[in-house]
């Protein structure tokens, strides 16, 4: 009997400790947790701020100037708002006097709505011999052009059969006439470079042309903390 109750307990702690084992297996195999950027603790506020002098934006968005850091303060006071940095980095950083709670709530909605909106670049790839005839070309570049407009970036690959790769200046001249094409709405973000037995160049759409020149520190600022 007393041989029975010490095998029940020894198969019990053998079934434990396999569990304990199992749940570390478990616990090694999560992916990790992605933690979120807490943006109460993002920004300077009042007493933290230490910069002497600061630009300051007042609680309608008026641009009040460059002031001392104790009159911010006293104007923030008296406003019954805080005083937050809101571009350190700027010489002298722009503080804007706003009601905390609030503009951490806007903040994270406007990173929330960020995220939503990224989207990854596809990427897509044409194909290209390096005898290909200009007929033949000008279909493939007419499928890069459209992805192109669609804001894809494009592979051009040009292939080697046997002793086709001891003339690359063929596949070169390809690449070019490519290229050349899609100047209009591309650029070459990898220039033509050997990979096995193939030579690939990749195309980027062209970035739109900002207007209304450069912005000033504190536009900027306002920009990146509406």
């Amino acid at each position: 009997m007393g041989v029975l109750c010490y095998d029940r307990r020894h198969i019990a702690e053998n079934a434990r400790i396999q569990r304990i084992h199992e749940s570390e297996a478990e616990i090694k195999r999560r992916p990790p947790k992605k933690f979120k950027r807490d943006l109460r603790y993002a920004y300077r506020i009042n007493r933290e701020i230490q910069a002497p002098q600061v630009r300051l934006i007042g609680p309608n968005r008026e641009h009040i100037g460059i002031v001392s850091l104790q009159e911010a303060l006293e104007q923030a006071r008296k406003a019954n708002l805080d005083l937050v940095e809101i571009s350190p980095n700027a010489d002298p950083p722009v503080v804007r006097i706003v009601d905390y709670g609030k503009f951490i709530y806007e903040q994270t909605k406007k990173e929330r709505e960020a995220r939503r909106s990224q989207k990854l670049v596809e990427v897509k790839e044409i194909r290209l011999r390096p005898k290909t005839d200009d007929h033949d070309r000008a279909i493939k570049v007419r499928d890069a052009r459209r992805w192109l407009e669609e804001g894809m970036k494009v592979k051009v690959r040009v292939r080697f059969r046997g002793r086709e790769i001891t003339y690359p200046e063929l596949a070169m001249e390809q690449l070019q006439e490519v290229a050349k094409e899609l100047t209009d709405i591309a650029v070459v973000e990898q220039a033509p470079n050997m990979e096995g037995q193939t030579m690939l160049m990749i195309l980027a759409p062209k970035p739109k042309k900002a207007s209304g020149g450069q912005q000033s520190e504190v536009k900027r600022a306002e920009d990146q903390n509406p």
